[in-house]
């Protein structure tokens, strides 16, 4: 077994130099026609570092004829395929500048955006270049609204709005496991705020019922009674959004628990006035 890696080793070893030494050969011919047609050949073989080398070097030879624009839309392709995206999509925006009547333009508009969603992270991770290529696929839609890549574009926002929503609504679950019931309330309306279309919606509401419940049961005496008041309008809310609300009883309970303890409350300040 040993004795097979080794010779395989060997052999991928000898092919990559001989592949490197008529590569060398192409890069050094003077025939710019003959370098051309290598560097077609290496991008239809998808050998896009050599291709896109070699249309790097035949940039200023062509600038100017009718070769350039084909040249110059392989050349950010070889990049995208190599999964350099950054690098892909200035270039692709590059193409846009220089020929924007080109018949490809649609094409380099959406892989421009493209570039910014294959860009984007993992959950975990910043999210700028999901956001980026929202933004990117929307003004797509807006600018080329009869394409047939409307579809694409549409699921690619789709997607990336559920990855920012999952992402924010981590976020807010992990402030209620630490007990930071006030932020995490103020978190899940936010994703509220952010994806009312969301099927979540209702959770998201509940959640925030819940934590401000807790925040309200964790305060001080003189803060308890407007905070479980804000239980109460908060569950006022969630009637008139979700009425039909899987998730009613229990919003419901926590409502009725507020609304005793702000009668209990102001018992215990009756009871002190007379006292007093």
């Amino acid at each position: 077994m040993r004795l097979y890696r080794f010779f395989y080793i060997l052999a991928l070893f000898s092919f990559l130099l001989t592949s490197c030494n008529k590569f060398s050969k192409v890069q050094k011919s003077k025939d710019y026609n003959f370098k051309l047609a290598k560097a077609e050949e290496y991008y239809t073989n998808k050998k896009y570092r050599f291709a896109q080398q070699l249309f790097e070097e035949l940039f200023p030879i062509l600038k100017g004829t009718e070769k350039f624009e084909d040249l110059y839309y392989k050349y950010a392709y070889c990049f995208y395929y190599d999964g350099l995206y950054r690098e892909a999509e200035g270039l692709f925006k590059d193409y846009l500048e220089v020929f924007p009547n080109s018949p490809k333009a649609e094409e380099v508009d959406y892989m421009r955006a493209y570039c910014y969603y294959k860009q984007s992270p993992k959950i975990e991770l910043e999210q700028v270049n999901t956001m980026r290529a929202i933004g990117m696929m929307q003004t797509f839609i807006n600018m080329h609204p009869g394409s047939s890549r409307i579809n694409e574009a549409t699921e690619i926002i789709d997607y990336s709005r559920q990855k920012l929503e999952l992402k924010e609504e981590r976020g807010a679950k992990l402030y209620f496991n630490i007990g930071e019931f006030r932020a995490a309330a103020i978190a899940y309306n936010q994703l509220l705020n952010n994806y009312p279309e969301s099927t979540l919606g209702d959770y998201y509401k509940l959640m925030a019922i819940k934590s401000y419940f807790k925040f309200a049961k964790l305060s001080i005496t003189t803060k308890q009674e407007e905070r479980f008041e804000k239980v109460t309008t908060e569950f006022n809310d969630f009637i008139d959004r979700f009425p039909d609300s899987k998730f009613y009883k229990e919003a419901e309970e926590l409502s009725k628990l507020s609304i005793n303890q702000i009668k209990i409350i102001k018992n215990e300040q009756t009871s002190s006035s007379l006292k007093q």
